[in-house]
């Protein structure tokens, strides 16, 4: 449908690594053990530019969503580019601070814990109204600057080469340029069940898997850092790819 044939060999650009990584959620411990793997393989490449695309969920059900924002809002590995794409949880942390009430189910999936990352413990034992008022101007008075610049300015997609990067997936059916947010945010069997070709192979997290899925038209990098302690980066150069992943003696190859 979008002049792709099975045949295809996909390719990241000439000249450049791209280095892809899964949803973090709140793994700061993993987040920083994975930038170190990663900065000690870009200087084997020392020619080459070198790109990190994170692909979103940064914060919630881990114990650590603001160290996570802090590592990424400070300085930029010697030697990469980075791009930071927008997963579901962070348009959840945003909805909650433009609407209390959001909270009521952002605090079960994951928002107590990142609210407790900010020392912000008013709903720990309560569903009271009045305390998820409490809690989200609480949160709104010591949310740092660069947190909320950070959380306004996530991209929603990034293609490099023959790769197409998002958080979820994209619905089958319809071209990469006409996608909407929610589907790329939310999007789960209707993406992970099809077989559709869409002209790229779409690389995202969203939906946690025990290893890395790899399909034809998709390769999926959510590990369940949070549950597992594994936290995926996918590298990609010329036709190659290959794994570099915490809890790993060493980077581990990759395969159709």
């Amino acid at each position: 449908m979008f002049g792709v044939t099975p045949a295809m060999v996909p390719r990241a650009p000439d000249g450049m690594r791209l280095y892809a990584v899964g949803d973090i959620h709140g793994r700061d411990d993993l987040l920083a053990e994975l930038l170190s793997l990663v900065e000690a393989d870009g200087a084997t490449a020392p020619d080459l530019r070198k790109i990190l695309i994170f692909l979103g969920d940064y914060v919630d059900r881990g114990l650590q969503s603001k160290a996570v924002i802090e590592r990424l809002t400070g300085d930029p590995l010697p030697g990469f580019e980075r791009v930071f794409l927008k997963g579901n949880h962070e348009l959840a942390l945003k909805q909650f601070l433009d609407d209390a009430g959001f909270g009521r189910s952002w605090k079960y999936y994951g928002g107590l814990e990142t609210l407790h990352s900010y020392g912000i413990t008013e709903l720990t034992l309560s569903d009271d109204p009045a305390e998820f008022e409490r809690a989200r101007a609480h949160f709104d008075e010591v949310l740092p600057d660069k947190h909320r610049e950070f959380l306004d300015n996530l991209a929603v997609t990034a293609e490099f080469g023959d790769y197409f990067f998002v958080h979820a997936g994209v619905r089958p059916g319809i071209a990469l340029g006409r996608q909407i947010e929610e589907d790329l945010l939310w999007i789960r069997e209707e993406f992970l069940d099809s077989s559709s070709a869409y002209g790229k192979v779409i690389v995202h997290g969203h939906t946690p898997r025990e290893a890395v899925e790899f399909r034809p038209n998709r390769i999926g990098l959510d590990t369940g850092a949070y549950m597992t302690g594994v936290l995926t980066a996918l590298v990609l150069e010329g036709e190659g790819r290959r794994l570099i992943q915490t809890g790993r003696e060493r980077p581990a190859a990759a395969a159709d």
